[in-house]
């Protein structure tokens, strides 16, 4: 199967840098940020997906086949406060891809197009966002939708990893269970968490195998926030002891959040022979990869 020549947008986000770890060395890759960390710097291009000369310059540059696009604002409260950004960076900028590239499209999207009053869900159950920023991923499936032009949407929720990244729920309460100090954790919020490098492992399986259409794709286990980090506190042997929960409510969040949420995979796994991955077997390689 020829290598595509693939262009990353989003590539200094944690789910960047797992594609970033996956890649095959056969295959070529334009890596693109708006900011680039100083380490990335040697081997990213800066790319504005808001701007469209600047993706323009971009495209004509590198001449790929397929876009994966990771870029979005993803801070669910940041939306909710700063509608107009959130719409420019996650919907415009699909429109502006879109119009200045006939080909592949890749696009990341959330199951917070749902209300999360009956999850987890199938790709066809009826979305309704709760909040602006499931509008706005929302709207952006619909831009690729009605395009015309060849796309393949992947909805996904509860990305994790150990990363530098502020969206980093495992680093967070790795460091602070490390730390002694106490935390609070949501139980009723209820998803799929999905390990960023089997996500990556698997878009570059869709890229190759030129995949069209939407689906859904998360982690094998469905759990809550709060179960969430007691398994991170078990596998890093830390004090479960310093995790207190607490409900979405209560933390009087700018957006609301979908509260049984969580995506079916049985479609794509179905079609591409894919298998979700247990939660643990995730916990496992991100504490063997830290050396702890």
């Amino acid at each position: 199967m020829t290598a595509k020549r693939i262009l990353v947008t989003g590539a200094a986000g944690q789910l960047g840098q797992a594609v970033r770890d996956v890649r095959s060395p056969e295959a070529d890759f334009i890596f693109t940020d708006v900011v680039i960390p100083p380490e990335l710097t040697p081997t990213t291009e800066v790319m504005d997906i808001t701007d469209r000369k600047s993706i323009g310059n971009i495209l004509d540059e590198t001449q790929p086949d397929c876009i994966l696009n990771l870029a979005a604002m993803t801070d669910v409260d940041g939306c909710e406060l700063k509608p107009e950004l959130a719409n420019r960076i996650n919907v415009e900028s699909v429109k502006n891809l879109r119009e200045l590239f006939s080909g592949l499209i890749v696009h990341i999207s959330t199951d917070y197009v749902f209300d999360g009053l009956a999850g987890p869900y199938h790709e066809d159950d009826p979305v309704h966002p709760l909040s602006v920023y499931g509008q706005t991923k929302r709207d952006s499936e619909l831009v690729l939708q009605n395009a015309g032009g060849p796309f393949c949407i992947i909805r996904t929720n509860v990305v994790f990893d150990y990363t530098r990244t502020r969206a980093s729920f495992v680093k967070w309460v790795v460091d602070s269970l490390k730390a002694g100090q106490p935390i609070r954790v949501v139980d009723d919020q209820w998803n799929n968490p999905t390990w960023t490098v089997d996500l990556a492992e698997k878009l570059l399986v869709l890229i190759q195998r030129d995949a069209h259409g939407l689906y859904h794709y998360g982690g094998a286990d469905y759990l809550n926030r709060y179960q969430f980090s007691h398994r991170i506190a078990d596998k890093f042997h830390l004090d479960k002891a310093l995790i207190s929960r607490i409900s979405t409510s209560e933390l009087n969040q700018a957006a609301p959040r979908p509260l049984k949420g969580g995506l079916h995979t049985d479609t794509i796994c179905r079609k591409f022979n894919f298998a979700p991955l247990p939660l643990n077997e995730a916990l496992d390689a991100i504490k063997q990869r830290l050396g702890t």
